[in-house]
């Protein structure tokens, strides 16, 4: 996906995100996020697109503290967070493409980073918001589910603050069974995992299924689709993967 491509999933799922979470309500209770409220939820959310932002805008080449949650409720906290993702996909619309700014994950330039990031970013948390309202929420496209599959296991999995680690080494394959070239084989050890693209080594598990459904479970927002093989490694993932 291009970084246009992602700055326009930023925006269409941030605008979600608010009116779900105004249809729901503040004191509404997120199921996939048990210790949330929406009115947590929708606190994170805008303060991480204020953090992004703030990267881009002012050109930061170490790491920045974001500037806390606010104290607002109700219907100022959805405007302030409207207007903190409006300035975020602004400023990743305006900004030109050799922006110099710190980032956290390998990309091939910050801006990129930053788009898929909060694009990301803002799709699990739209889901989480649609689902304080109960229903179907909406779909997630498989490419870019399948890009998120990717960021999450070679991007956030490869990092040393990963807690998904194994006594004695295993393999976990990750496939996607509704497109080409989307499958992942997991290194697993005492030391951060290591993700390769493709059948590159026998696995001990496999977690497989549609791609959307994939990234929903390994960001923990489901079950797995199917896991064949040794059940306990999907269950050390489901214990160990959050992202901190």
């Amino acid at each position: 996906m291009e970084t246009a491509d992602f700055v326009r999933t930023l925006d269409r799922e941030g605008l979600l995100l608010a009116a779900s979470a105004e249809q729901a309500g503040t004191d509404a209770k997120v199921p996939t996020c048990p210790q949330w409220q929406v009115r947590d939820l929708v606190r994170h959310t805008g303060t991480v697109h204020r953090w992004a932002a703030a990267f881009v805008t002012e050109g930061y080449t170490s790491y920045q503290p974001d500037g806390g949650l606010p104290d607002l409720d109700g219907a100022e906290l959805l405007t302030w967070f409207r207007e903190g993702h409006r300035h975020l996909v602004d400023t990743l619309t305006d900004a030109p493409a050799d922006v110099e700014c710190w980032h956290f994950l390998p990309a091939p330039t910050p801006l990129a980073f930053w788009a898929r990031r909060q694009a990301h970013e803002t799709t699990i948390h739209r889901f989480d918001a649609q689902s304080a309202l109960g229903g179907t929420p909406d779909e997630i496209g498989t490419g870019f589910a399948a890009d998120g599959v990717d960021e999450l296991l070679r991007g956030f999995h490869a990092r040393s603050k990963s807690r998904v680690r194994s006594a004695e080494p295993r393999v976990l394959r990750v496939r996607a069974t509704d497109t080409d070239d989307a499958v992942w084989t997991v290194r697993l050890s005492q030391e951060p995992p290591v993700t390769e693209r493709g059948d590159t080594a026998p696995a001990d598990c496999e977690i497989s299924g549609p791609a959307d459904l994939l990234y929903l479970s390994l960001w923990n927002r489901l079950p797995f689709p199917q896991v064949s093989g040794d059940a306990s490694i999907g269950a050390l993932w489901r214990e160990k993967s959050a992202v901190i």
